[in-house]
């Protein structure tokens, strides 16, 4: 637990925005591999060299952000902005870890249009491949973790279904609820604290300001989606990043669902997306302003990816700022600890249904692309080799089966 001495040391510790920013930006350059390698990563900058905080304060903040909503490293990097200098501080780390992806992946879909010839169609045909390989990763890792037990595996298995007969984001809301609900039913929660508790300069009246903002954006943006394009771009990304549970990988099928079905964005280009995401470092929610830059309808472009950047990323801060002050409380409540048991295995049936469509009827269309598939799965599971790795290898596999074929 976080002791009197942690808390000290977390409340005293200042900095500027101007080194948070620098050490935020560093780690956007370099923390490859995904939201537990970039935990990773963070703790070896801010806990080990810099010695921003404690381990303790640090183990309880990781505590705090994986069991809410949310991209869980992004979360993390911004409170522990805010711990060392203040509001700004939280608002330089979120831009400087999200900046160098968010980037290279506006510039992938400015230019990816462009992209002809044998050569070209098939590293595009490679980073489609390779999502079937990351996802089926994803799948295995977070089943393991999240469906020990024969009840939570038949949570998952009812996501599955459920998306077989409505595959919509109704039915993704609708699975996690019923999901939660049957964690609840099952009672697992044990009633104990995850850890210590996290100090933060929050207090409770913003806190409530910010959970009220995060429900009544949920409510109304539906609404005021039918006014214009712009407002329907914000609901749909808005709505993506309010519902990911268990990891960054799950915002997949539930941006799948907003952008693809509607028609906004084709299957070839979201998969495409996607593979490229692994391959560069930073949060895998910058996806979103790839999918904001080759949006069909306006607006689209650098403004395009801008709004579904923020959109994506606002509902996980929200809710950040809304728990801190009642975060001790709350997560020592035997039945929220069994609603997100439930919840999290629901989210394992999603991400697994995905898998399935549009991950692997999209990308895999004979035995060839198979082949490379498991192969790059292979890599992923036996050779541990980096994301980032596996992407080049099937970038290069998929410009080879195109000059064969």
């Amino acid at each position: 637990m976080m002791d009197t001495t942690d808390a000290t040391e977390a409340r005293s510790a200042q900095g500027t925005p101007g080194e948070v920013f620098a050490t935020f930006f560093k780690l956007g350059l370099t923390s490859f591999g995904g939201p537990i390698a970039h935990l990773g990563y963070f703790r070896d900058e801010i806990v080990s060299r810099r010695k921003w905080l404690s381990d303790h304060a640090y183990a309880d903040l990781v505590a705090l952000c994986q069991f809410l909503p949310g991209p869980a490293s992004s979360q993390v990097g911004f409170a522990l902005g805010m711990m060392r200098a203040g509001w700004l501080g939280a608002l330089a780390a979120f831009t400087a870890f999200t900046l160098p992806s968010a980037v290279i992946l506006v510039v992938f879909a400015i230019s990816a249009a462009s992209i002809s010839g044998p050569v070209g169609m098939g590293i595009l045909h490679g980073l489609k491949i390779v999502a079937v390989a990351i996802v089926a990763q994803a799948v295995w890792g977070m089943a393991k973790n999240l469906c020990p037990d024969r009840e939570r595996a038949a949570i998952a298995v009812g996501a599955v279904v459920m998306l077989a007969f409505l595959p919509s984001a109704i039915g993704m809301v609708g699975a996690i609820v019923l999901g939660a609900l049957a964690g609840l039913a099952l009672g697992r929660g044990s009633g104990a604290p995850v850890g210590g508790h996290v100090t933060m300069p929050v207090s409770r009246g913003m806190a409530a300001a910010a959970v009220i903002a995060f429900l009544m954006l949920l409510l109304l943006l539906p609404v005021l989606a039918e006014q214009n394009q712009a407002l329907a771009v914000v609901d749909s990304f808005y709505r993506a990043g309010a519902l990911v549970f268990g990891g960054g990988h799950v915002v997949l099928p539930l941006l799948q669902a907003e952008v693809v079905a509607p028609g906004w964005v084709t299957p070839d280009q979201f998969l495409a997306g996607y593979g490229a995401a692994q391959a560069v470092p930073g949060p895998l929610f910058t996806f979103a302003a790839y999918l904001g830059a080759v949006l069909g309808p306006e607006p689209n472009g650098v403004v395009g990816a801008l709004i579904a950047l923020l959109a994506v990323f606002l509902p996980g801060f929200l809710i950040l700022i809304g728990v801190l002050p009642f975060w001790d409380r709350f997560r020592a409540m035997a039945s929220a600890q069994s609603l997100m048991q439930g919840a999290n295995a629901a989210v394992v049936g999603i991400l697994g249904a995905a898998l399935y469509s549009p991950v692997f009827t999209s990308a895999i269309g004979d035995m060839r692309d198979f082949a490379l598939a498991l192969a790059c799965f292979v890599l992923l599971m036996a050779w541990k080799a980096p994301p980032w790795l596996v992407v080049i290898v099937a970038a290069v596999g998929g410009v080879g089966l195109a000059l064969g074929a």
